[in-house]
């Protein structure tokens, strides 16, 4: 995991890809089992199998199941399941409309076309082991994820149908010209870490995928104690040897560090400003001297070592350096509102039916805000307000 705070755990990726991935993962797939229609889009459908597998990969995902906080799934009145069936329903017959409109724009997307786009995922992560490692950390099989690039770049081709989506150079200078404040910078330094992570959700789900059998909560909690003190004493190890020989730092974070964004390029952190890490780390980092070993500094991802290389101080960013990287966002940005426009013109002149009515938006959100209501009833009953 990295430490960036702005940076995801699924992969670090444009903004397109992250948007169109909540836009909506494509489930045409109708088996025997839970075959029917529960929605009709048109011409097309929506079924109970769809709804399932989209609604349990959801609920997996869902930080309040990772909390303990009950059984979500079999609670199908509770608040968090409704807000999450209300979520995935609306997802579902957004990606039905788009992926129509695909159609009759007559795209397709080849094996060749999926193949490169994963291609570039690897590039970014550094390499098929870094892949595995982050979809085995946000339990994402190699067949979803292969569905899941599939879709983006059904809906990359849909967004270039639209008009005025290509950023001429002029647009970037442009840009870079009327919003200079944006690429003003703080002292900035250039870092790299190793982390061992001791995450209690992380270690719980590494714990729980070593094991055949379900372990109770007492002891979950002393295996994820183990663990954090395993990996304390392993940083302090590590900490030591390359405090005495600095040049091995690259070779140790590929073989330790847990940040598999960074790992595999010897942890560089690249540039960045204090106020982008975690407090604990940027202390440790911007006092620490030129190409000297710090830590391990405790955070709440872990233990880090910190190698600091470079400082820059506060300036602005020349146009030159990040001319390529601001025009690929400018287009994002393009991409993104011709999806929205493509998006709010179907659903004008489309026919939605709910065939089966618990699964009627509307009706989920009846069903939510009487349970809301309540909550606030049963709330106010126990800490009745001071009048």
């Amino acid at each position: 995991m990295n430490i960036k705070k702005e940076r995801g755990i699924y992969m670090k990726s444009t903004k397109l890809i992250a948007t169109l991935l909540v836009a909506g993962m494509l489930f045409t797939g109708c088996g025997l089992k839970n075959s029917q229609a529960i929605i009709k889009v048109n011409d097309g459908v929506i079924t109970q199998n769809d709804f399932d597998k989209l609604m349990d990969r959801q609920l997996a995902a869902s930080p309040f199941a990772k909390m303990g906080l009950g059984d979500i799934k079999n609670d199908k009145e509770g608040v968090l399941y409704l807000m999450s069936e209300r979520a995935v329903i609306t997802q579902l017959v957004i990606q039905k409309l788009l992926d129509q409109e695909a159609n009759a724009r007559g795209i397709k997307v080849s094996n060749k076309d999926v193949d490169e786009a994963i291609n570039k995922v690897i590039d970014k992560l550094g390499g098929k082991e870094n892949l595995s490692k982050v979809l085995k950390q946000n339990n994402v099989s190699i067949k979803q994820f292969k569905s899941d690039i599939k879709t983006q770049v059904k809906m990359h081709k849909l967004a270039q149908t639209s008009k005025n989506i290509k950023v001429s150079d002029k647009e970037v200078k442009d840009f870079y010209n009327k919003n200079i404040d944006k690429f003003k910078h703080d002292e900035q330094i250039r870092a790299y870490h190793i982390l061992l992570m001791t995450d209690p959700m992380q270690l719980a789900q590494e714990i729980s995928g070593d094991g055949k059998k379900e372990i109770s909560e007492t002891e979950m909690n002393k295996k994820i104690g183990e663990k954090v003190k395993e990996r304390e004493t392993l940083a302090n190890k590590i900490a030591k040897e390359l405090k005495a020989d600095t040049s091995k730092f690259g070779a140790y974070a590929k073989k330790y560090s847990h940040d598999t964004t960074t790992a595999q390029k010897g942890g560089d952190l690249g540039y960045f400003e204090a106020k982008v890490m975690v407090p604990e780390f940027s202390k440790a980092a911007f006092a620490a001297k030129p190409n000297t070993v710090v830590g391990p500094v405790k955070t709440q991802f872990g233990y880090h070592i910190i190698l600091v290389t470079d400082r820059r101080p506060a300036g602005v960013e020349s146009f030159d350096k990040i001319k390529n990287n601001l025009k690929e966002s400018l287009t994002n940005e393009k991409e993104i509102k011709a999806i929205d426009d493509i998006l709010n013109a179907s659903k004008k002149k489309a026919n939605i039916e709910y065939i089966d009515k618990q699964y009627n938006p509307d009706e989920i959100t009846k069903k939510l805000t009487k349970q809301l209501e309540q909550m606030q009833k049963e709330a106010n009953q126990v800490s009745p307000a001071k009048k």
